[in-house]
């Protein structure tokens, strides 16, 4: 199975809430998704946040074999020209439309909405993900020209900023001359900052550096996030992830 979790963005704090899960059976060559509402969403009532059109109930369990126009529209049209290219920036040899918004993010200007991956960890208790650098274009000059001199393989900072004026906590990160050049996702920070004194590995490496005046800053600097969590701790698994339908 593949998850990507929903997030939705509250207009009057700018707080954000993981509101729905997708689930693909990837042994059925995503041949089914189901969507369901997770907890979060209750949170999120509070701040705004209704139902979606396409899946109208907050208990509902909805079932498809095709991707859900909510996440397939998040995503660039296979026949679009240059999709190879978009492929390429995306470090993907392969067109899958949940790996494609793993990385990706699928926000759009339209709504508040973003999908993010559900974090794995394995029997060695190692996860991985991939993201664009986020934040780039609101650093300095000084920092958007030591991200275009970034490299393929390049090892990055990882540091808990705790005064951060729009989050309160974030994940920065730093080149190896010590340059800040942005953040992780904000799905990385909580589960974290829940383990960090046990966490026994970090790292932060640059997968590829998109360049060219095409290139949106939110896609200029793809990063790997490596870690290894404590015995027992399972990350995305607090009360806002879990389903509506299924919770007690």
């Amino acid at each position: 199975m593949k998850t990507l979790f929903l997030a939705w963005q509250a207009p009057d704090i700018r707080s954000w809430f993981p509101v729905g899960r997708l689930d693909a059976d990837a042994a059925l060559d995503h041949e089914r998704f189901v969507f369901q509402y997770t907890q979060g969403a209750r949170s999120a009532q509070q701040r705004g946040f209704r139902p979606l059109l396409s899946f109208p109930d907050f208990k509902g369990r909805y079932q498809a074999e095709s991707l859900f126009p909510m996440f397939g529209n998040r995503v660039l049209n296979s026949r679009r020209k240059g999709f190879d290219d978009y492929l390429r920036t995306l470090a993907l040899d392969h067109n899958d439309p949940l790996d494609i918004l793993a990385i990706t993010g699928g926000e759009r200007q339209t709504d508040n909405f973003e999908v993010f991956p559900k974090i794995e960890k394995q029997a060695d208790n190692s996860f991985r993900c991939r993201f664009f650098l986020h934040g780039l274009r609101h650093m300095s000059d000084s920092a958007k020209e030591r991200s275009k001199t970034l490299h393929e393989g390049d090892e990055l900072g990882v540091s808990v900023e705790l005064t951060n004026p729009k989050t309160g906590v974030a994940i920065q990160l730093t080149s190896d001359d010590y340059a800040f050049i942005g953040w992780t996702p904000r799905y990385l920070v909580g589960d974290l900052l829940k383990s960090i004194a046990s966490v026994q590995e970090i790292r932060a490496t640059v997968v590829k550096v998109n360049d060219g005046s095409d290139v949106p800053m939110n896609r200029r600097v793809l990063v790997e996030f490596y870690g290894r969590l404590p015995d027992g701790f399972q990350p995305m698994t607090g009360e806002e992830f879990q389903p509506i339908v299924s919770a007690h």
